[in-house]
């Protein structure tokens, strides 16, 4: 019985060693030494339209804080732009919480990046109706909150 209780101990010790050096080293590959990992949006226009000294007011807004790509798009299908903070991101900020609270730099890129691309295939920035609901219900409070938090998360 004590050799069982000392295999199934030393097993736990091991299984817990295993998962703790993985999550370690997974965190510290990181998507990059700066910013973190690129935030791209395919633009329906000639790379020779989209050019990073002439971009767009909403990236031009964030320009100092960002970085930025522009690429041609895959298969001639218009121009990607990407973007990233300069910073590097931190971690309690880029958490559930953070994100949650609007401290996540990301959400900035990602909302220029949003407004850039509707900006040069439509002409303006498109926005969900105001309210997006009629009723005020709890439930329509939730679907409210949602649709403005929509914007910096990249998903409703």
């Amino acid at each position: 019985m004590r050799r069982v209780r000392t295999a199934v101990i030393g097993a736990a010790t091991a299984a817990l060693g295993t998962g703790i050096w993985w999550c370690c080293r997974r965190s510290s590959r990181g998507a990059g030494s700066r910013g973190g990992r690129w935030l791209t949006v395919t633009i329906y226009r000639a790379p020779g339209e989209v050019q990073v000294p002439t971009l767009p007011e909403p990236l031009e807004r964030c320009g100092d804080r960002l970085e930025i790509r522009v690429r041609p798009a895959p298969g001639n299908r218009g121009t990607e732009v990407a973007a990233r903070p300069k910073e590097p991101v931190p971690k309690l900020a880029s958490s559930l919480p953070g994100r949650l609270a609007g401290q996540d730099p990301r959400q900035e890129a990602r909302t220029a990046l949003r407004e850039a691309k509707s900006l040069l295939e439509a002409g303006e920035v498109l926005l969900p109706d105001a309210p997006p609901t009629t009723h005020e219900s709890p439930g329509g409070k939730v679907i409210g909150l949602l649709t403005r938090r929509s914007g910096g998360e990249g998903v409703l």
